[in-house]
């Protein structure tokens, strides 16, 4: 059986669409319970990404603190791999376009991360995985400044600076909702502008690129049609063709997820690609084959760009969260990927 890529599990759908105004937030411990709780024919998730927030795991920890958490990993025979920096303005962050004060915040906030990255590295429990990012700003706000991109690209340029110095990279992650990101062609040409890609690469998400295809937020760059039929299986592999030719040879970090083709947003979280459960009969993809778009080249071959998945589903209610069951069913999900796209170390 293959063993590569590692199958990991994201920690912050215990904290993303929720907190005030929503359901509570599910703590650290918890979402690493149910991480270790869930098997599929024998195995198990090998590891975890983190999001650098309270409540789970502060961008001020000392290095005490990161000690006491690669401990904590280890102890449930889990790694870390990819880290969310926490750039938006209500954690302590700033538009990556705003003013010179919102950019350094930014930028501060992705040192922090890039700082815990690398210690979390050196203490033996992070083999593989990035720093993740994106703009902080939305899509009407970059509309409306004719050098939002130029800005952004900027912006993520020092980043990079600040990601080598460290020995780390970056990824940024192409969401509907986040501004000179908000569609395939304006992620590539955002990559672009910054040009750095032994730095800054994108990350996949599934759900999201799914909403890449129809253009939300970007009816311009849509590729299927309006009131596309879903039967027409044919139609939507040549759109994911279309779109993973231009950012497949610049993603580093992939999730697994499913979509149904609508946005969801949730607590303080903008509209973004609904995340379905692997088996939601809505669900548009067929998850094994279409993961292939990403983790194969145009001729079928292997890419091995990253050496771990993992498993995105945010705002999922807390009760269908709290079932061991869920677990389970995404861990089979993510197993099917590997035997389909892995290989053997």
């Amino acid at each position: 059986m293959n063993n590569f890529p590692k199958l990991h599990n994201a920690m912050w759908p215990g904290l993303v669409g929720k907190g005030p105004g929503s359901e509570p937030f599910i703590d650290l411990d918890t979402m690493l319970d149910l991480t270790t709780g869930a098997e599929s024919n024998g195995i198990r998730f090998e590891g975890v990404d983190l999001f650098l927030a309270n409540p789970h795991i502060s961008i001020d920890s000392t290095d005490d603190d990161l000690r006491r958490l690669a401990d904590k990993l280890a102890e449930k025979n889990l790694v870390a791999g990819t880290v969310i920096a926490p750039v938006w303005p209500p954690t302590g962050g700033g538009s990556a376009m705003g003013k010179p004060d919102e950019r350094e915040r930014f930028i501060e906030q992705v040192r922090k991360a890039s700082r815990i990255a690398k210690k979390l590295k050196e203490l033996g429990i992070r083999p593989y995985g990035v720093v993740r990012v994106d703009s902080a700003t939305n899509p009407e706000t970059w509309a409306n400044d004719p050098e939002a991109s130029k800005k952004i690209a900027a912006t993520f340029s020092e980043c990079c600076n600040i990601a080598e110095g460290e020995g780390e990279r970056l990824a940024a992650e192409g969401e509907i909702c986040w501004g000179g990101m908000h569609s395939w062609k304006r992620m590539v040409e955002l990559l672009e502008l910054v040009g750095r890609p032994q730095t800054l690469g994108f990350q996949a998400d599934m759900a999201h690129t799914l909403l890449y295809t129809l253009g939300y937020n970007a009816p311009e760059d849509a590729i299927l049609p309006p009131g596309f039929d879903w039967k027409d299986d044919s139609k939507l592999q040549e759109a994911l063709k279309t779109m993973t030719r231009e950012l497949r040879p610049w993603t580093v970090d992939f999730h697994v997820a499913q979509n149904d083709a609508t946005v969801k947003g949730g607590g303080s979280h903008d509209k973004t690609g609904r995340h379905c459960l692997p088996d939601d009969p809505n669900g548009k993809l067929n998850i094994a084959r279409d993961a292939g778009h990403w983790l194969r080249d145009e001729k079928g071959n292997l890419t091995k760009a990253f050496q771990h998945i993992c498993w995105d589903g945010c705002m999922f209610p807390n009760e269908v969260m709290l079932k061991q069951e869920t677990w389970n069913s995404i861990l089979r999900t993510m197993v099917s990927v590997r035997e389909a796209h892995g290989w053997v170390e």
